[in-house]
């Protein structure tokens, strides 16, 4: 009896599926995730939307709006509020809560629409003749400020650009003459517009969409918002719907040199635009006034030509004009700012120490709380007590959560974790770790584990260095340089944050400046030391460093001057000739800083740490990486390195995209980059 009994027990599990075996994380993974963004809440506080973007079978993005009512208690999960078929995003709330606004280009342009903010059919609410870039509604919900790209000369002729756009289009010609710069900024040359701020009263009910609109800062020469990477975080609507504030950076002759951007005061009346900074030469931005429109905060750079130089927060009166430093003895640079209804209250997302919190600062002590820890904040929106907000971490995307706005609040979340969405994928385990780097200063790492880690073995490694170089490889995802797609293929991973580094104090970031090939490679080298001894699963035998931007320039350095560790290189966009870098890369703010001037007035700051003058030292295998409308680190840094690579007979390759800028942002294109990466990793240091 016992025996049939174990027979049938055999035969029982026999028939039973296996169970899957977990695999690594993959770039199609990577591709293929949904994106959470955009966590806007309700103005009572109960309800929460945000944006959820996904890709069809051929990796085509979409993004849709949903919503989860935050009073209910059930299990349900958030519900799609926008209609199949429509992508769309920045979404707003009415003052009421009763409609919810966005941006869709449904229609073929992008334009305003509104909703039931449960649900139903949009209406579109403009018809400009050109695309609305970004918009805030006003505190009345009656009108829209909005920003779109124009020719100066059309005036608040939306048309007029459009007619003007059509003509170029149909020319035989195609050259364009310049006679200054910008010829060219990030990715896209210059067709002589600017993206300026507009205000358009909404239809009522029953009417059609509106197609008119009131020119704000057409006498302005500048971007509203800045380009590339501003939004409509760069104005501000006054409380009483009088005016809006922008940050603005009039350009002139000076443009690709200054960051000298200032609050403007743009009055609705026809008024002319208001200097608000003018006194400070440096960085003003992210406007936002307190309800009672009494104080206008903001953050605030103090060094002109400076772009990572701390954010302060600032504190205008209105009525004065006074202006004063909130938190003055916090040495941390906020990247957004919010204020709570009672305008005694800050919110702030910052980097600290490899992470990215969410701080609440007293506006009239300065004292810093932080609410939000570990991880990286990505964005937040805050309504009366209650905060949504999206975090992400080295092991999963932005996931949704709500709080309360008090510290050790515990956190609800809305949306799953990376992990929760692949539950067949194991995803390599992390560790912070820190040593004594240049000058005996305490500097940080992360070491990620390889996924389907044992003890005992011992792991290839990719040295991944990150660019800026005032930037930072912490505790955040990325859908580009992203570690678990080197650990989901078996590799372990260090990252060091170096000299230069942000969220260890402003004294840490300025420390690179003038000193690119100094200290930060002092600091890469002791952290892989340190790394090897902590951790005995690292095989430093087999090792590839790779780099991106400023770590593709570290990639040439250490190319001559610490090649020993390496069995491969990889090199994406990275500086090569640093002399050359400053008189061809657009933002010449960022190498006129980096070395105390133009190539003219201090050509020995160029050449210091140069890697271009000692490639006679190369010896260890490169991949190159190149995007042809990469405009911050020109395409002709990449094929210099390439060409000197070849010329000298060491084993190398160039893989070159006509369609990418800085980045590689197409899905199709990034599985190339991944696939091409892993290969060069595989042929060289196994796995």
């Amino acid at each position: 009896m016992k025996l049939r009994h174990a027979l049938l027990s055999i035969c029982l599990l026999a028939c039973l599926p296996a169970a899957a075996e977990a695999r690594g994380f993959d770039v199609r993974d990577l591709v293929r995730l949904d994106r959470v963004s955009s966590p806007l809440l309700s103005p009572d506080g109960h309800v929460v939307v945000f944006a959820q973007r996904s890709v069809d079978a051929d990796l085509k993005g979409t993004t849709a709006l949903y919503a989860r009512h935050l009073l209910t208690r059930d299990l349900a999960p958030p519900r799609r509020i926008t209609p199949e078929g429509w992508s769309v995003s920045d979404p707003a709330f009415s003052p009421d809560g009763s409609t919810l606004y966005f941006l869709s280009a449904k229609g073929g342009s992008q334009q305003l629409y509104a909703m039931p903010a449960g649900g139903g059919e949009p209406r579109q609410l403009t018809a400009f003749a050109l695309d609305v870039g970004s918009y805030r509604l006003s505190p009345d919900g009656r009108r829209i400020a909005f920003s779109a790209e124009t020719f100066a000369d059309c005036g608040a002729d939306l048309g007029c650009t459009r007619q003007r756009l059509d003509e170029q289009e149909a020319r035989k010609a195609s050259g364009r003459v310049y006679d200054k710069l910008f010829v060219r900024h990030w990715d896209t040359w210059s067709d002589g517009r600017r993206s300026r701020l507009f205000v358009a009263t909404l239809p009522g009910e029953g009417e059609g969409p509106v197609d008119a609109a009131q020119a704000l800062s057409v006498s302005l020469d500048g971007d509203i918002p800045s380009r590339p990477f501003g939004d409509a975080a760069d104005y501000t609507w006054a409380p009483d719907g009088s005016h809006v504030v922008a940050s603005v950076r009039i350009a002139g002759r000076t443009e690709p040199w200054s960051t000298n951007f200032d609050l403007y005061r743009l009055p609705l009346d026809g008024g002319a635009p208001v200097n608000l900074t003018e006194a400070n030469t440096a960085w003003d931005a992210a406007p936002v006034y307190s309800r009672d429109g009494g104080t206008l905060y903001y953050l605030a750079m103090k060094r002109p030509g400076f772009e990572a130089d701390r954010y302060a927060i600032m504190a205008m009166d209105v009525a004065t004009g006074r202006v004063r430093e909130v938190a003055p003895d916090w040495d941390r640079s906020p990247g957004s700012l919010a204020v709570a209804d009672d305008g005694k209250t800050l919110f702030v997302s910052a980097q600290d120490t490899g992470q990215y919190p969410l701080f609440r600062v007293d506006a009239a002590t300065g004292k810093v709380e932080r609410l939000v820890g570990d991880g990286s904040v990505s964005a937040f929106d805050v309504a009366g007590q209650t905060i949504a907000l999206t975090r992400n971490a080295l092991d999963t995307g932005n996931v949704l959560y709500v709080t309360d706005a008090v510290p050790g609040a515990p956190l609800r979340k809305i949306t799953p974790s990376d992990g929760e969405r692949l539950p067949d994928v194991e995803f390599g385990a992390f560790e912070q770790f820190t040593f004594r780097g240049a000058g005996d200063a305490t500097v940080h790492g992360y070491v990620v584990k390889p996924s389907g880690y044992q003890d005992g073995r011992k792991y290839p490694v990719a040295f991944l260095i990150h660019g800026g170089p005032q930037g930072s490889f912490g505790n955040g995802w990325s859908t580009r340089w992203n570690p678990q797609t080197y650990a989901g293929q078996g590799y372990a991973v260090v990252m060091i944050d170096f000299h230069g580094s942000t969220g260890y104090g402003q004294a840490f970031t300025d420390a690179i400046t003038g000193d690119w090939g100094g200290k930060p490679l002092v600091d890469l080298q002791k952290g892989w030391q340190a790394a090897l001894e902590k951790y005995d699963f690292l095989d430093g035998d087999r090792a590839c460093a790779l780099g991106a931007s400023y770590g593709g320039y570290m990639v040439n350095w250490i190319a001559s001057q610490w090649n020993g560790p390496w069995k491969c290189l990889v090199n994406h966009n990275g500086v090569f000739d640093t002399r050359s870098m400053g008189l061809v890369t657009e933002e010449l703010w960022f190498t006129e800083w980096e070395f105390g001037g133009t190539v003219a007035e201090n050509p020995d700051a160029y050449e210091k740490f140069n890697p271009a003058r000692h490639i006679d030292r190369w010896k260890v295998p490169m991949l190159v990486v190149a995007g042809q409308n990469d405009f911050r680190v020109p395409i002709d840094q990449s094929l210099s390195s390439f060409t000197a690579l070849q010329r000298a007979g060491i084993e190398s390759k160039l893989l070159y995209f006509p369609d990418e800028n800085h980045w590689v942002l197409k899905p199709h294109n990034s599985i190339l980059w991944h696939d091409t990466v892993n290969a060069w990793l595989k042929q060289h240091i196994g796995q």
